[in-house]
C-alpha cells in the first residue's frame, strides 16, 4: 500500500479529504499519493500568514539565517534520497537530480548569507541643500507581505527552493504552490522547514489544483506573486492583478551563436559536446536549454556533423540509471506535443537528422536544419529534446536571427573575441548572454530572469528578496552632520 502524503499548513503537517496520485512519467508506477488541502485548509495557511506577516519581518536576522543554514545541510545529507524522488516523480536522469539537490543546498546558504547582510540600510546627507540643513535620510528594505510561490515541475525542488529561500531571508512570510505533476520535491522542503524555530504560519506548503490558482492569485492578503511557468499562465496572472507585484519567470527558446573565430577543431568539439548536452538535458525542459544553434556559415559545415554526432551519442532511457542522458518528458501528452511540432516542421520543408521518434512519454533527442520561420517549433518554446540549426553570415546576422524571437530569456555566443563579447551584451535582447557557452548556464546567486516575453523581474537569491520587499526612508532632524 503507497502511503499518502501530508501538506504543510503553517508549519505543521496535515491531510485534507481528498488525495491525488503521483506517477513516473518513465513506467508509469504509483509513485506517491498526495492529500489535497480544502479550501477552508488553504483559507487557514493564508490568514496564518497573514497575521505573522509583522512578527516575521522583525525576526531577528540571526535565527532566519540559523534555519536557512540548516536546511541547506539538511539538504545535503539527505541528496540521495531526495535525488531519487525528483527522478521518480519528475522522469528526471539521476545524475541531473543530483545536481538539482547539490544546487538547492546552494540556494539555501546564499539565502542565509543574504538574510545577514541584507537590509543593512544606507545613509544619506539631504543639507546638499539649504532646506535639508541637519537632516539625515536612512534608508531600510521591507517586506511587501505575503508571498505567493507557484513552481513549475521542471525544477520540482530548486525551483521551489527559488521561492522559499528568499522569502524567508527577507522575513516574508510564503505560501508554496508546487506543480501538481512533481509535488513531492516541495514537500520534503517542509520536512526540513519544520525542524527549525520559525514562526508558526510563516510558511505553508499547499499541492492544490492549478484551477484554484485564481482564488489564491486574487486574495488580497498575497501582495506578492513569483510565478516560474509558461507565458500563456505567467501574464494571464499578470493581467488579472496588475496592482499586485508580479516576478514572472517564463519560457524561451535558447539560441546558441556560434561564431567564425570560433573555429579551431578543439573549438568546434566543444562547442558541439556543450550544444547536445544542453539541448537534451532535463530531456530539453529547461526556460534555457539550447533550442536554436545559429551558425556562422564559415563554420557551419564542420559543426554540423559534429552536432548530430554528439546528440546521437547521449544515452536514453531509465532515468534511475546512472549513465542516462536524456530521460522521459513530464507527460506523454508532452511527448506528443513535441512529436506534433517536428512533423509540422517537416511537412513545411524541414530536413531531419537524427531522431524524430517517440516512445510514450519519451522522445528522441532530435536535430533538425532548414526549419521555415513560421514554423511552430521556430516560433515556440518546444520543451524537449529538439534542436534547430541554421547557417547565418557574420556577425550582425546572427545577433539579429536571435533577436527575431519573442522570447529573450538568455543567449550564448561562442567567441573569443573580447569586444565582440561586449557587442554581444550590447546587442541581445535577452536577460543574460553567456560567453564561450550555451545559454543554459545559470549560477544560482546571480541575477536570472528574460526580456520581452520572457518575463519580468529577476530571481537569484539577492535579487528576488529586492523583489519581495521595498525601501522605506527615515529621515532624522536636528543632528550635527
Amino acid at each position: 500500500m503507497t502511503s499518502t502524503h501530508a501538506f504543510w499548513l503553517a508549519g505543521r503537517q496535515v491531510t485534507g479529504e481528498d488525495t491525488f496520485d503521483v506517477t513516473s512519467p518513465w513506467d508509469g508506477r504509483l509513485v506517491a499519493r498526495v492529500s489535497v488541502p480544502t479550501d477552508a485548509q488553504v483559507e487557514e495557511a493564508v490568514a496564518a500568514a497573514y497575521a505573522v506577516r509583522d512578527e516575521f519581518a522583525a525576526t531577528p536576522a540571526h535565527a532566519r539565517a540559523a534555519a536557512l543554514d540548516h536546511v541547506s545541510k539538511r539538504l545535503a545529507e539527505r541528496t540521495e534520497e531526495i535525488a531519487q524522488l525528483i527522478s521518480a516523480e519528475n522522469g528526471k536522469p539521476i545524475k541531473w537530480a543530483r545536481g538539482e539537490v547539490g544546487r538547492a543546498v546552494s540556494v539555501f546558504r546564499f539565502a542565509a548569507e543574504e538574510a545577514r547582510r541584507f537590509n543593512g540600510g544606507e545613509a544619506q546627507r539631504l543639507d546638499t541643500d539649504l532646506g535639508g540643513q541637519g537632516r539625515l535620510a536612512l534608508t531600510r528594505r521591507f517586506p511587501k507581505g505575503v508571498v505567493l510561490g507557484i513552481a513549475p515541475f521542471n525544477f520540482p525542488l530548486n525551483l521551489c527552493a527559488h521561492k522559499v529561500a528568499p522569502a524567508i531571508a527577507a522575513g516574508a512570510p510564503i505560501i508554496l504552490k508546487p506543480a501538481p505533476a512533481t509535488p513531492l520535491s516541495g514537500l520534503i522542503l517542509g520536512d526540513l522547514l519544520a525542524e527549525t524555530d520559525l514562526p508558526a504560519g510563516s510558511w505553508s506548503i499547499l499541492p492544490v489544483s492549478n484551477d484554484r490558482m485564481p482564488a489564491l492569485v486574487q486574495d488580497e492578503r498575497l501582495p506578492v506573486i513569483s510565478f516560474t511557468g509558461s507565458e500563456k499562465v505567467g501574464y494571464a496572472i499578470m493581467d488579472s492583478v496588475p496592482r499586485k507585484h508580479c516576478t514572472l519567470e517564463l519560457g524561451g527558446n535558447g539560441a546558441a551563436v556560434v561564431l567564425g573565430d570560433f573555429a579551431s577543431d578543439a573549438d568546434l568539439d566543444w562547442a558541439a559536446t556543450r550544444i547536445a548536452t544542453f539541448s537534451n538535458y532535463q530531456g530539453g525542459q529547461s526556460c534555457i536549454s539550447v533550442q536554436r544553434v545559429i551558425a556562422d556559415a564559415s563554420v557551419y559545415d564542420r559543426l554540423l556533423p559534429r552536432i548530430v554526432a554528439a546528440v546521437e551519442a547521449q544515452v536514453t532511457g531509465d532515468p534511475s540509471d546512472d549513465k542516462t542522458d536524456v530521460g522521459p518528458l513530464v507527460s506523454e501528452d508532452a511527448a506528443k506535443r513535441v512529436e506534433s511540432w517536428v512533423k509540422e516542421a517537416v511537412e513545411a520543408g524541414a530536413t531531419l537528422h537524427t531522431g524524430g521518434d517517440r516512445d510514450g512519454a519519451s522522445y528522441a533527442p532530435t536535430v533538425l536544419t532548414d526549419v521555415p520561420a513560421t514554423a511552430t517549433l521556430a516560433c515556440e518554446e518546444v520543451f524537449g529534446p529538439v534542436l534547430t540549426v541554421q547557417k547565418v553570415d557574420g556577425e550582425a546576422e546572427a545577433f539579429a536571427a536571435v533577436n527575431e524571437s519573442k522570447y529573450g530569456l538568455q543567449a550564448g555566443v561562442f567567441t573569443h573575441d573580447l569586444q565582440v563579447a561586449f557587442r554581444a551584451h550590447r546587442a541581445l535582447e535577452v536577460g543574460g548572454v553567456v560567453i564561450g557557452d550555451v545559454p543554459s548556464y545559470r549560477a544560482d546567486q546571480m541575477p536570472y530572469g528574460g526580456a520581452k516575453q520572457s518575463g519580468v523581474g529577476r530571481e537569484g537569491v539577492k535579487y528576488a528578496m529586492e523583489d519581495y520587499t521595498y525601501e522605506r526612508v527615515l529621515v532624522l532632524t536636528g543632528l550635527a552632520l
